[in-house]
């Protein structure tokens, strides 16, 4: 009875800031900070309606449904065509140079401030805090005056980005793993599986799921409703089909978006925006979860070293590496200083935080989940409040 409550109100939540949500696009106020303060508002460090353990079936099911349906849509919106005919490819740098040395400027500065950590730890940190989110700052994305090719890698990157990192996080994942259980063999070869099988099961299901689809609508016999009905379906089974086989089903998921064979634009449209929609309501939920669940938990295990930290990655960490990747292709500094600090980290890092937690525990690991659920934190109120008012400053001043 408890988890249906726990259902209730956070569907009357989502329906409620539904009504207003047109007014928060034009805000400082975003769904996400929203969603966490009334968690915590909610949480036993409030209110103490509710209470749940990081661990609850509840949470790994949300995660785990919100994160496959974010990978399979986020790669089925990737124009690959149109990415290689952007100039200066600003998110080509960003993917192939940007995203590695944000990992590794990660790595070393919590190298630094977390001796204390196993490597794979430090590693978890630096990989799960490195996809970027798009979401919270809509304003960037959605604001015609941003010129289009920077507006494109913003989005381009943080569809990939979350995909790229999935494969070494699932690596550091399955070594704490097998640390915990004292295995020595075996794990290099089910990590061979999870990281091969996955990806052909997700390419495969994904061309035929979406030509089956193609085929279906082209002929007539498949209404529009359904049309839009089958994202959920093709991305489940491909996590599923994967999963049974011995693969990975979040990577399968990616490639099956990756792949989707879907070549009508109407048909593609309908089923993104579909898949698009109920991952943003997915997400809400989660980042209300984030508020509940996480928040709480981790609230003994802040210290000064985890604030520095926070801060640092949504800097110098960040920021830096950026720079670096747009050295030489003519860009002005407003931009790559705008395109650095819109690198938000929020539901695909939180998503692979919850993944870790169900999966290890929390207990061993308060102070990794500490300092990637602060950095996550801070994020969402620091992006989502600068968002508006950076990007209007920002096309005041664009050449």
């Amino acid at each position: 009875m408890h988890n249906h409550i726990v259902l209730i109100f956070a569907a009357s939540l989502v329906f409620t800031y539904g009504l207003f949500s047109k007014l928060s696009e034009r805000s400082i106020i975003t769904g996400p900070m929203v969603f966490v303060l009334v968690g915590l508002l909610v949480s036993p460090l409030g209110l103490s309606l509710f209470e749940i353990h990081p661990n609850a079936n509840i949470v790994k099911l949300a995660a785990e449904l919100t994160l496959i349906i974010i990978l399979f849509v986020d790669a089925s919106m990737i124009d690959l065509d149109a990415l290689k005919q952007d100039r200066p490819q600003i998110a080509t740098r960003l993917l192939g140079v940007g995203l590695p040395l944000t990992m590794i400027a990660g790595t070393l500065v919590a190298y630094l401030l977390f001796p204390q950590l196993s490597i794979w730890m430090i590693l978890l940190i630096a990989l799960i805090l490195s996809p970027t989110d798009a979401a919270l700052g809509q304003a960037v994305i959605k604001n015609v005056q941003v010129p289009a090719p920077l507006r494109r890698a913003i989005s381009v990157e943080s569809g990939l980005n979350d995909g790229i990192a999935l494969p070494p996080i699932l690596f550091c994942i399955a070594a704490l793993s097998t640390a915990e259980s004292h295995q020595d063999g075996g794990w290099l070869w089910f990590m061979f599986k999870q990281l091969t099988l996955g990806p052909l099961v997700g390419a495969l299901f994904g061309f035929v799921g979406g030509r089956l689809v193609d085929v279906a609508a082209k002929k007539g016999w498949m209404e529009g409703t359904f049309q839009r009905l089958a994202c959920i379906p093709i991305a489940i089974l491909t996590f599923a089909g994967a999963e049974a086989v011995g693969g990975n089903g979040f990577i399968a998921a990616f490639f099956a978006g990756l792949f989707l064979g879907i070549k009508n634009h109407d048909v593609r449209e309908r089923v993104q925006e579909y898949g698009e929609a109920q991952g943003m309501q997915l997400s809400l939920l989660l980042f209300f979860m984030f508020g509940v669940v996480l928040l709480p938990a981790i609230a003994p295990y802040v210290g000064m070293v985890e604030c520095l930290y926070a801060i640092l990655s949504l800097t110098v960490i960040r920021m830096l590496p950026v720079a670096l990747s747009l050295t030489g292709a003519k860009i002005d500094v407003p931009t790559i200083l705008y395109a650095g600090w819109f690198g938000p980290r929020g539901i695909a890092s939180l998503l692979y935080l919850l993944i870790v937690v169900t999966t290890l525990g929390f207990e061993g690991y308060e102070q990794m989940v500490a300092v990637i659920s602060l950095t996550i934190l801070l994020s969402v109120f620091a992006h989502g409040i600068s968002a508006v008012p950076f990007t209007n400053r920002f096309t005041r001043t664009a050449p």
